[in-house]
């Protein structure tokens, strides 16, 4: 203060401009805001008077001697209390008269100090102003900035691992990327560039790191019943925005399930479950049916648990495309399946025991299978394409299980039976042909299949069947022929009858038995017209011309021989089966039988009109007609018919 005093004493003006360029120096410093700094170089500037090398490497020692020096007068002051105490009345009135002249002093200084008040009131309403501005910058930094603990937690541990704040910091980081977008449109592009790209970089570091702990779960995932770590699904959903990640963890994804469904596929072969139960399908090799129904249940139960876990991982992905990458997935994951089943199918159904029945059944299983895991899995996959090819060689297998059968009969044709029904061939045939439709009935085959298969395999089985029985007949005379092809055809009939969808071969079968049948009818009426001796009236008759002359001068054609013939028709009329051809009776058919009765006495009837009325034509010259034929037609067809 003495300093001071002598200065403003000698120039009062150069030290008023002296103190002004130390505040300003003082204030450019920006170390307004530090107190223990200014607080240390005030101190400092009483005694460090000159900046020198002997000075600074004293310094120390300056300061702790000073230390000291006011240690010890500390130590003096506090020892002149209580002298100061004794003498307290005298210095009560001394400071009352110090305190006036302080007073006077003050006023002194106040004026003197009044440009200096002036400046701290502009300085205090600037630190106002850079508070505000401070604010707006820390609003800015926590918009547009990360915080450190921020970045550390999106750079993530040695150890590699995520939680969930490293997605909250990833969103984050995403919505100041969006934001800076505003920026960029505003005057603050420069800024806005540079927090873009800075987010950009932060951003791909982060995806890096989320692809690589995404891949190391899925990798985890390797195992017949995994357990999935909740953050994989919002893994799964942040990686969206880096498609060609997202495809390469779901690829991951797949290659870590095909392993565990293809080693969970072959222990449920060959080891079974847990302590053996269920037991390895392979313990059922022995029934192909169980075999291959038991192998093709598990696939559908694994491609649907498979679906189920996945749609789990990507449950909160949100991609126009998802179901179509959840589908690519599926078929990557069960193309393991495909060689294993492949073999042991191929080798179930190109075994030479299986018989046709067995191969049919397995088609429709297969076929079943097929159809079913499609509703799983809805686009093109390999195991769909092996499905398809198994049902394929189970359906050539069992067309030519049913064609090698028909070519061993046709190779070893039997005679027809003493009695004429069918062969013990096509009884046999008829019964593996019963055996393969009544499972189709009992598999669950669609309707549209049964339409589609039905008729290929009648065609298969039935016309060789029909060969072969012609074929057999070739050697029988005309009656005994159509007698015994009728029996075949009608028992071939019988068995398509219980069936459906089997109405074309139906009609065909019922062509050819009314064929022999019209066979049967015309010996059974010759017989029954030459027996009673109307055979050379009725043959004249139908090539009979008026210009020969008279019906009745033929030969054969005379009263005598229609009174014959009526004696005969007479004893025929009161017995009218005594007259049928023996192969009637051989007839399976009691339809048919009734049917070729019928037929033939309505020909016979219509012979006897024919002949009644030439008979009693006047032209023909017969005598009292009346006589020779006393029945009318309607009395002859009332006693027949």
């Amino acid at each position: 203060m003495s300093n001071l005093e002598t200065l403003e004493s000698i120039d009062p003006d150069r030290s008023s401009n002296h103190l002004s360029r130390k505040l300003t120096k003082l204030l450019e410093a920006r170390l307004d805001t530090d107190k223990d700094t200014l607080d240390a170089l005030k101190d400092l500037s009483t005694f460090f008077t000159e900046n020198n090398i002997k000075n600074r490497r004293n310094l120390r020692s300056e300061i702790e001697k000073r230390s000291l020096r006011v240690n010890e007068e500390f130590l003096e002051s506090f020892r002149d209390v209580k002298e100061a105490l004794d003498h307290l009345y005298e210095d009560v009135a001394a400071m009352n008269e110090c305190c006036n002249d302080m007073m006077s002093r003050l006023q002194a200084t106040k004026s003197q100090t009044h440009d200096l008040i002036n400046e701290t009131t502009k300085l205090q309403a600037e630190s106002q102003k850079i508070q505000m501005k401070q604010e707006v910058t820390q609003a800015f930094l926590d918009t547009f900035h990360l915080k450190p603990e921020e970045i550390k937690i999106l750079r993530g541990t040695r150890d590699g691992g995520l939680d969930k704040q490293f997605f909250e910091v990833l969103s984050k980081v995403k919505k100041i990327h969006n934001n800076c977008k505003a920026l960029l449109r505003s005057s603050q592009q420069t800024a806005g560039i540079e927090i873009m790209e800075a987010m950009a970089l932060q951003q791909e570091a982060a995806y890096e790191r989320l692809y690589r702990w995404t891949q190391s779960e899925c990798r985890l995932l390797n195992v017949e019943s995994p357990e999935i770590n909740p953050l994989l699904s919002q893994a799964m959903e942040s990686l969206q925005d880096r498609p060609v990640l997202f495809k390469y963890s779901i690829d991951e994804y797949a290659n870590a399930r095909r392993a565990a469904i293809v080693r969970a596929f072959i222990d449920s072969l060959t080891r079974g479950g847990v302590s053996g139960t269920p037991r390895p399908i392979e313990m059922h090799s022995h029934d192909p049916l169980r075999y291959v129904g038991d192998m093709l249940a598990w696939l559908h139960q694994a491609t649907a648990s498979e679906k189920e876990i996945l749609e789990a991982v990507l449950k909160k992905c949100s991609s126009k495309e998802l179901e179509n990458d959840i589908q690519v997935a599926l078929a990557h994951i069960t193309e393991g399946l495909c060689r294993p089943l492949k073999v042991r199918v191929e080798q179930v159904l190109i075994a030479s025991e299986q018989g046709a029945v067995t191969l049919f059944k397995l088609g429709s299983v297969l076929k079943f299978y097929l159809h079913t895991i499609q509703q799983v899995i809805k686009t093109e996959a390999a195991l769909l394409t092996t499905l398809e090819e198994m049902h394929t060689l189970s359906q050539k297998m069992f067309y030519n299980s049913l064609t090698c059968h028909c070519g061993k009969i046709l190779e070893k044709i039997e005679m027809p039976p003493a009695d004429l029904g069918p062969p013990e061939a096509l009884k046999q045939t008829l019964t593996l042909l019963r055996e393969v439709l009544s499972c189709q009935d009992a598999c669950l085959v669609s309707v549209d299949d049964r339409q589609k298969d039905v008729p290929q395999i009648l065609t298969t089985v039935i016309e060789p069947s029909l060969q072969m029985c012609h074929v057999s007949a070739s050697k029988l005379a005309s009656a005994d022929m159509a007698t015994y092809l009728a029996n075949c055809i009608y028992l071939i009939h019988s068995t398509l009858m219980l069936f459906e969808y089997t109405d074309q071969h139906l009609e065909m079968l019922q062509a050819q038995m009314d064929a022999h049948l019209d066979t049967l009818v015309s010996e059974q009426a010759s017989t029954i017209v030459g027996q009673l001796g109307l055979g050379a009236l009725y043959t004249s008759l139908q090539d009979f011309q008026p210009k020969h002359g008279p019906l009745s001068s033929l030969p054969g054609c005379d009263a005598l021989a229609i009174q014959a013939a009526v004696k005969k028709l007479d004893s025929f009329l009161s017995a009218p089966d005594s007259l049928t051809i023996p192969q009637s009776i051989l007839l399976l058919s009691a339809s048919l039988r009734q049917t070729l009765r019928k037929r033939s006495m309505e020909l016979l009837c219509n012979a006897y009109t024919q002949i009644y009325e030439a008979v009693n034509l006047s032209s023909n010259n017969y005598m009292e007609p009346q006589l020779l034929l006393p029945r009318t037609p309607e009395q002859v067809r009332t006693l027949l018919l």
